[in-house]
């Protein structure tokens, strides 16, 4: 169940404080996923201390304990939105204006964005990632014609 309280990033290790920025930038959603956040950082932690105590080196556990740490996360419909609107949007959307603009519309896409299986780190390069492309696209559309953007 997800927490809506936000960790404090002092309480946050290496991992934790990564996993935080990454999310903030390419999955804002799971930002207050507390729980989600230092479940990946304690598995993370631990894949990095397993790995040495295996006898790997310091940069082969570094990229095992963030392959742990990032998995299922490498597909962002965020970014793919944030995309789009970079994309097709240029004339609607002024670029200073962008980000909060995909920030204000992104918590509407569930729906949309449920029909995708998006957490496979593959999904960019799947068929289906061009249909949601599209789809976004004539989401964000008639978002900005329902507030006379157009």
């Amino acid at each position: 169940m997800k927490q809506n309280k936000n960790i404090a990033p002092a309480e946050l290790s290496y991992y934790g404080l990564y996993l935080l920025d990454y999310l903030r930038k390419y999955h804002p959603d799971k930002v207050i996923d507390t729980e989600f956040i230092t479940g990946r950082e304690e598995a993370a932690s631990e894949t990095f201390e397993k790995e040495r105590a295996a006898g790997s080196t310091v940069e082969a556990a570094q990229e095992e304990a963030m392959r742990v740490l990032l998995e299922g996360l490498h597909f962002s419909p965020y970014a793919l939105l944030l995309e789009v609107v970079e994309n097709e949007f240029t004339d609607e959307v002024e670029a200073s204006d962008r980000e909060a603009f995909c920030r204000e519309i992104f918590p509407h896409l569930k729906n949309l964005l449920g029909g995708y299986d998006t957490p496979d780190d593959t999904f960019a390069l799947s068929p289906e990632h061009d249909l949601l492309y599209t789809e976004l696209t004539g989401t964000v559309m008639l978002y900005l014609e329902s507030y006379g953007i157009q």
